[in-house]
Parts: C-alpha cells; structure tokens; sequence
C-alpha cells in the first residue's frame, strides 16, 4: 500500500470526505488507493484559511480545534482517480490537483512520513 504525507487540516479535510482535490506542485500518473498520512507540521494559515471558506461559503463542515488534529501518522484512505490542471472545485489552488473519492477516516497509526507517494507495509 502507499501512503501520501497531507499537513493538516487538510489531511483531515480529505479523509473526512471534505476535500476532493489534493494540490501538488507536481504531476502523478497514481491511480488507485493510498493512506493519508498526516505530517508533523500544522498549516496554522491554512487552518484560518478553512475557517473563514467554511464561513462564506457556508458549508457543513465543524472544523475541530487545531488541538484534536492527529500529526505525525495515518488518519485515513482515499483513492487517486485523476491528476488535473484546471476543476471547478473551491480546493482546487494548483497548478496540480490530485482528484480524491471514497475517502474515509482510519483509526489513528504513527508512522513516519515521506516525500511523494512512499511504500507502506500494512
């Protein structure tokens, strides 16, 4: 199985079935299942970022306080099913979205992260 290290709270976004595209600064031809990974950085910005699209656009989603947020492992799985440079999605930032479905939370897992896509045993 492979993983993909996200910062929350996007990881949780995701996993969530929230967020339907991941930004990359980069192509992937990965079509299938993978873990999320959630690293051990928080995006303190992206945070109030969510915050405030959740207010605006006004959208179903109870954000959990920056303190309930995993780091530093596995919190779900979703799958690839297209790499993008344009969608419609309010997600989508670019220049790459990975397109995400069937997402789900997964019971915590502590694990170290990696760069791109990383091999995982399960």
């Amino acid at each position: 199985m492979h993983a993909l290290s996200i910062q929350q709270p996007w990881a949780w976004l995701i996993a969530n079935g929230h967020k339907d595209v991941e930004n990359r600064t980069w192509p992937t031809n990965f079509r299938r299942t993978f873990l999320i990974h959630a690293g051990k950085k928080f995006d303190l910005n992206g945070y109030q970022a969510v915050q405030q699209l959740i207010a605006t656009k006004n959208l179903p989603i109870v954000l959990p306080a920056r303190s309930a947020f995993d780091l530093g492992g596995i919190v779900g799985a979703a799958e690839v099913h297209g790499c993008v440079t344009h969608h419609q999605s309010l997600w989508f930032f670019g220049p790459y979205g990975f397109l995400i479905r069937n997402a789900e939370p997964l019971p915590f897992e502590p694990m170290r992260g990696q760069l791109n896509f990383f091999q995982v045993k399960t």
